[in-house]
């Protein structure tokens, strides 16, 4: 049985998505959200497409997706990623190691959080 948040506020000046649980809450930031969609474009077929510049991302809306999911709806266009009940808590209760593997991915991939930035890496 998944475990459904009894409160979902979002917060547009500090652009986080809170969740609360019987006796837990957590805060998730519009970027984690955002390069963590389960979209097809974010999750590709198998093999994820690693998203970046997306520092200032925000959530504009939230909605509900029948009885088990939230569509969410981001600045940058993007809204086709349905977030079940199971995953926005797995996102929540794994934050940290989900977001220590994403700054990890950034930089081997020579990208940056940034969307003004451009990393450049020079062979000395």
């Amino acid at each position: 049985m998944p475990k459904i948040p009894s409160a979902i506020q979002l917060h547009k000046a500090s652009r986080t998505l809170d969740l609360s649980y019987s006796s837990e809450h957590y805060s998730l930031s519009a970027e984690l959200l955002r390069v963590h969609s389960p979209s097809a474009e974010v999750q590709g077929h198998g093999q994820p497409i690693l998203q970046y510049g997306k520092q200032n991302v925000a959530l504009l809306k939230i909605e509900p997706a029948g009885n088990y999911a939230l569509k969410l709806t981001f600045d940058d266009g993007h809204d086709s990623g349905l977030y079940t009940w199971d995953y926005l808590y797995q996102l929540a209760t794994r934050q940290a190691e989900l977001w220590s593997d994403y700054l990890a991915q950034l930089e081997a991939a020579g990208k940056s959080r940034n969307p003004d930035e451009s990393v450049v890496r020079l062979m000395l």
